[in-house]
């Protein structure tokens, strides 16, 4: 599982703005985010910029024609961020997971934002999704500006579905037994070894998900990690089964890692996989495979039965050393405006009709903002002739609307790695779920307690 989590990472990574200075800077509360955006301005984190992320720089630099605008177009890196912070000779503007914005935040690098988007006229609670908005709010203050909003669901194999006389809709989380005898019947097992999978839930990478699903969450409301939560605990024991109706969470991890993702050997055009958790950016993925493939989708479902998902994605942030703050406020709000989401559109709409591996398939733009996803939805996202594609897309986009936030924590990135580490350790049967999150929230807190200063 850890090179499948790698995989779409670096996924993840390259989609971040795609579609997928030095010291002395004023203090925070001196931030004046008001003035005339001018000077140079520099950013950083910018990898892989394709036709979405250039067609909305476009769109910026021409509303900030008096600025010159320089980017480091290196994949972010923490190490390098709190150093360079600490040095105070960091970029103006940083695209940064949304994960841990809350993290810096709370070590005084960041500038908080509600200034900004009030100088710009953006209410935040208004513009953005609400857990778009929450993913970047620590303390009653927002600080960051989101981008993208990728949700996950359950993308189907059609083709061995129908094999195996098994509907999308048993695939089930809130009727737990049936949801397993589903898994059972779909896969294939070549003595102890799974040759198809029933269903790959990224136990690991998307346990918060899961855990979210279950009720439980991984922070409460102030950042404090809450791991061992009983819902949290019930939600990796079903992980456990998930895995062990496929042979074990080693076995499938096996399989899992032999995939070629991103290529020929993607496990739906050689159906070894009947279904998997994934972000909706695997769609455009597969588009070359059309021909190839029989996909559908249905949303995880809470234990209540609802359609659900979390929030996931990028954003912008500020650091509090930054030389040139007004221009890195217009600037991330100039690449985040109604426009520049419908010029990436029409950057995607025309790469769609020029480039023929897309078989003419649009996906859409997941941008973090529910008015721009429709306006793209209805104008822009397109699957003629491959009613599968089109049946997933909609999907996705039904769903976004009932994500949840993961949360933000001043000890982020601490939880995460632990909940990472405790999950495969439970998944392997090398502690109880109950033992290794128990650690592991001792741990976590101990990270939170050290940070926050309790």
């Amino acid at each position: 599982m850890r090179a499948r989590a790698g995989l779409v990472g670096v996924a993840a990574a390259a989609l971040l703005l795609t579609g997928c200075g030095g010291g002395g800077a004023p203090a925070a509360e001196e931030a004046d985010f008001e003035g005339e955006a001018t000077g140079t301005l520099s950013g950083w984190g910018f990898e892989n910029t394709d036709d979405v992320g250039q067609a909305r720089l476009d769109h910026a630099a021409e509303q900030l024609s008096g600025v010159t605008i320089e980017l480091d177009q290196t994949a972010f890196d923490a190490q390098k961020f709190t150093t360079l912070a600490a040095s105070g000779n960091i970029p103006d503007v940083v695209q940064i997971d949304r994960q841990f914005v809350a993290t810096y935040a709370a070590q005084g690098l960041l500038l908080p934002l509600d200034a900004c988007f009030a100088a710009h006229d953006v209410d935040p609670a208004a513009y953005y999704y609400p857990q778009v908005t929450q993913d970047v709010t620590w303390q009653d203050q927002v600080w960051a500006v989101p981008q993208f909003y990728q949700p996950p669901l359950i993308l189907t194999n059609e083709r061995v579905l129908a094999e195996a006389g098994v509907s999308a809709d048993q695939l089930d989380p809130s009727d737990q037994e049936g949801l397993l005898a589903a898994v059972e019947e779909l896969t294939v097992m070549d003595g102890s070894t799974p040759s198809r999978l029933g269903l790959d839930p990224q136990g690991v990478s998307k346990a918060a998900m899961w855990m979210l699903s279950f009720g439980g969450g991984i922070v409460d409301e102030s950042g404090a990690p809450t791991l061992d939560r009983p819902e949290n605990i019930e939600a990796v024991e079903f992980l456990q089964r998930i895995y062990e109706a496929q042979g074990g969470f080693a076995e499938v991890t096996g399989l899992v890692d032999s995939f070629d993702i991103f290529g020929d050997g993607n496990p739906y055009s050689n159906d070894l996989v009947a279904a998997a958790v994934f972000d909706q950016w695997y769609v455009n993925v597969l588009t070359p495979y059309a021909d190839e493939v029989e996909i559908g989708a249905v949303p995880v479902r809470d234990q209540e039965g609802d359609p659900f998902t979390a929030s996931g994605g990028s954003s912008f942030v500020i650091p509090a050393s930054a030389e040139n703050p007004s221009a890195a406020c217009a600037w991330a709000i100039a690449l985040t405006s109604p426009d520049a989401w419908i010029a990436a559109a029409d950057a995607r709409a025309q790469t769609t009709e020029e480039e023929a591996d897309r078989n003419g398939i649009n996906a859409g733009l997941f941008t973090g903002t529910p008015e721009n996803d429709t306006t793209i939805r209805e104008e822009y996202a397109s699957a003629e002739g491959y009613p599968g594609f089109e049946q997933a897309i909609d999907a996705y986009y039904d769903v976004a609307a009932e994500g949840t936030s993961l949360g933000g924590s001043p000890a982020g990135q601490q939880i995460q790695s632990e909940l990472e580490g405790a999950v495969q350790s439970a998944l392997l049967g090398e502690r109880s779920p109950e033992e290794a999150l128990g650690e592991a929230q001792a741990a976590a807190q101990r990270a939170y307690d050290q940070v926050s200063g309790g």
